[in-house]
């Protein structure tokens, strides 16, 4: 099921930066957790979104992914975050059950963040539960 927006996260940010493809929404799964994520008594403040849904041509053209990547599932989302901020909200986003986190801490603060996915062990090339670094 798609999803196009939630009580606490718009279309605008959800759909994809290139401003040309139509939006298919997001993963109906991912978004529950995203939001339950966001109410968790332990973070329960906004989140900014850097990417969520993107077109395979938008993806190849930001990822190694390419044109398939988890962001054209819209089973993935990176969520711009650092500091002691990203210490916390990992924390809780890790008792949820997101298949793919992924942490990247290096660079400006502006450019931090912590990507979430749902993905399956059929929808990717390796196993999952995973954490990765970038």
């Amino acid at each position: 099921m798609k999803c196009f927006e939630t009580k606490h996260f718009s279309k605008r940010e959800l759909e994809c930066k290139c401003g040309k493809c139509e939006f298919p929404g997001m993963d109906k799964d991912l978004m529950d957790l995203l939001e339950a994520v966001r109410t968790d008594p332990d973070w329960n403040k906004p989140m900014s979104i850097s990417s969520a849904y993107r077109c395979p041509a938008h993806n190849s053209n930001v990822s190694s992914t390419g044109p398939d990547g988890p962001h054209t599932s819209g089973k993935a989302i990176d969520v711009r975050v650092s500091g002691a901020d990203a210490h916390l909200f990992l924390s809780v986003a890790i008792g949820y059950e997101f298949s793919g986190v992924g942490i990247a801490q290096k660079g400006s603060h502006g450019s931090r963040f912590i990507h979430l996915d749902t993905l399956t062990n059929s929808e990717t090339k390796g196993p999952r539960p995973w954490i990765w670094s970038y």
